[in-house]
């Protein structure tokens, strides 16, 4: 117990190199899963995380039984499975979770079948389940650097009119707002986040990491840019704590950065519910 206070006071881990990559690539990561994490949340589409984590786990088999770098073909087969959900959601009267529940039921049960035909150790694969610091590689930093300067890129044109159509759809298709457009556009970027994060976070737990932070701000704020800027925060922090915490513990860093995120979940809770007390004792 000694050792591991100690631990959690030093500063030595910050000097190792793959601590370093992890960090890099979770603090990118972070900040673009608050980012499309208050869309999410916002537009209620809390299980299309649940969804896109279990096609990429689809992918991730696929590549493991190909023995090639899984990233590869979970990237394009995640964002195939983005444009699929979408296009079913708007071309039939199916509701919007039917749509994902279907793929999520195909991609897992490919999934399962993809492993079982795979002769290799299952240690890879725990580690895409649950996600591991080690796994992150100088890949993972590229993917990331690019994934944030395409958001970076596309936040300009974007970010007014995903917030128009996330209050008042109508209203935008009326004002000529390419609202389906953009819904895609969303999804395929919220598909291609949770891929990349995947090594980090794990498959199991990769849309609990998108969904608490933005929910922790939304219990804090009042406007949606506010919402969306303490969903980044609340990411950022949530990651760094965790990802110290599991180079310490030694426990998957999917766990301790969504149990971080819940932490901080808990208190914004407490916060909120104490505000709303005192209002209405005034």
């Amino acid at each position: 117990m000694g050792d591991i206070l100690s631990s959690l006071f030093s500063v030595e881990w910050l000097g190792i190199p793959f601590m370093q990559r992890a960090l890099l690539v979770g603090g990118l990561l972070a900040a673009l899963g608050g980012y499309y994490g208050a869309f999410v949340v916002q537009r209620r589409m809390s299980f299309l995380g649940a969804g896109l984590a279990h096609a990429a786990f689809g992918g991730i088999a696929a590549g493991l039984l190909l023995e090639m770098e899984p990233l590869w073909i979970a990237l394009p087969f995640t964002t195939a499975v983005a444009a699929g959900i979408h296009w079913i959601r708007r071309a039939t009267r199916l509701a919007p979770d039917t749509a994902i529940g279907v793929f999520f039921s195909v991609s897992v049960a490919l999934g399962v079948l993809f492993l079982s035909l795979r002769t290799g150790s299952p240690v890879d694969a725990y580690s895409y389940l649950f996600g591991s610091i080690l796994a992150v590689g100088q890949m993972d930093v590229w993917l990331a650097v690019s994934l944030v300067a395409l958001a970076a890129f596309t936040v300009p044109a974007l970010w007014g009119r995903w917030a128009y159509a996330t209050f008042d759809e109508e209203s935008a298709r009326a004002h000529g707002v390419s609202v389906d457009r953009d819904s895609l556009l969303l999804t395929l970027f919220v598909a291609l986040t949770i891929v990349v994060s995947i090594k980090m976070v794990g498959i199991l737990l990769v849309s609990a990491w998108l969904v608490i932070p933005a929910a922790t701000s939304r219990l804090l704020s009042r406007r949606f840019a506010s919402m969306t800027a303490g969903a980044i925060l609340c990411s950022l922090a949530a990651t760094i704590m965790g990802l110290h915490a599991s180079f310490v513990v030694d426990v998957p860093s999917g766990a301790s950065i969504v149990l971080a995120q819940t932490a901080l979940f808990i208190v914004a809770f407490g916060l909120s519910l104490r505000g709303t007390r005192s209002g209405r004792a005034a």
